[in-house]
C-alpha cells in the first residue's frame, strides 16, 4: 500500500493527497499553490525568491505537458495518415495480380485451397500441417523430393481421417528436410488475383484466393495477362 500524504484541501474541502491514489496535473498544483498563499502566515509570508520558485515549477510543468500532449496528437494524426494511405493502396490493388506471404487458408463447401510455399534449397521431404483455431493440427501432408524455388499443394479440405473439414479459417505451418534429415527455410505465399478488400480495426486485408493477406504480406504486384 502506497504511502498518502496530505497536502492540504481543495475547493470543495477534500483532503489532496499523494501516492498511487492521485496523480498531480498543473490544475492540481495551481490550487496547491493557491491554498498555500490563502493559509500562510500573514506575519511570516512566502518570501519572494521562495514564490518566484513555485511559480517557476509550476510554468515547467506546464510547458512539460502541453508538450506530451502535442507529441501524442502528432503521433496519432501520423498513424491515421499512414492508415488513410494504406487503405487507400489496398483498393487501387483490386483487379491486379500479387505475391504475398500469409499464414491463414480459408475453407468453404466446396473450394480445395492452393498453399504456396517457397524453399532455399532441394529438399527430400517436406511436411504440410495444416491447424485449427486453436491450434491443432488437423491434417498433415507429406510430400517427396521437392526441388527449390516456389512449389504448391493442394489441399482437399479433408483431415487425416478423410472427412471433409467445416468451413473456417485454418493456419499453415510448412517444414522441409534435405536428405540428411536438416531443416531447410520455408515460407507460405499466396499467388493470385485481387478480387476484393475488407477491413478489420482500420486495417485493410486482400482477398486472394479465398484467403484474407495483410497488405504489409504482399510482396510482388502486376497487371492481370489478357490473353
Amino acid at each position: 500500500m502506497g504511502v498518502i500524504s496530505p497536502l492540504g484541501t481543495d475547493s470543495n474541502g477534500e483532503l489532496l493527497t499523494t501516492g498511487h491514489l492521485k496523480e498531480l496535473g498543473k490544475d492540481d498544483f495551481l490550487e496547491l499553490l493557491v491554498t498555500k498563499l490563502k493559509n500562510q502566515d500573514p506575519l511570516d509570508p512566502m518570501d519572494d525568491e521562495a514564490f518566484i520558485a513555485e511559480l517557476a515549477q509550476f510554468s515547467s510543468l506546464e510547458q512539460l505537458q502541453n508538450l506530451n500532449d502535442a507529441l501524442s496528437n502528432s503521433l496519432d494524426y501520423d498513424y491515421l495518415q499512414m492508415q488513410t494511405i494504406n487503405n487507400t493502396m489496398a483498393t487501387s490493388l483490386i483487379g491486379k495480380e500479387v505475391k504475398a506471404s500469409y499464414s491463414d487458408i480459408y475453407l468453404d463447401d466446396i473450394n480445395q485451397p492452393e498453399i504456396g510455399y517457397t524453399l532455399t534449397d532441394n529438399a527430400a521431404s517436406v511436411q504440410i500441417s495444416i491447424m485449427d483455431a486453436d491450434g491443432n493440427v488437423v491434417a498433415q501432408r507429406t510430400v517427396e523430393d521437392v526441388a527449390a524455388g516456389n512449389n504448391s499443394y493442394q489441399w482437399d479440405g479433408k483431415d487425416d481421417d478423410g472427412e471433409r473439414l467445416s468451413d473456417g479459417y485454418y493456419s499453415v505451418e510448412i517444414d522441409a528436410y534435405n536428405a540428411d534429415g536438416g531443416t531447410l527455410t520455408t515460407s507460405v505465399y499466396v499467388e493470385g488475383r485481387v478480387t476484393g478488400v475488407v477491413y478489420y480495426d482500420g486495417s485493410a486485408y486482400l482477398q486472394v484466393n479465398g484467403t484474407e493477406i495483410p497488405l504489409s504480406g504482399v510482396s510482388e504486384i502486376s497487371e492481370i495477362q489478357e490473353s
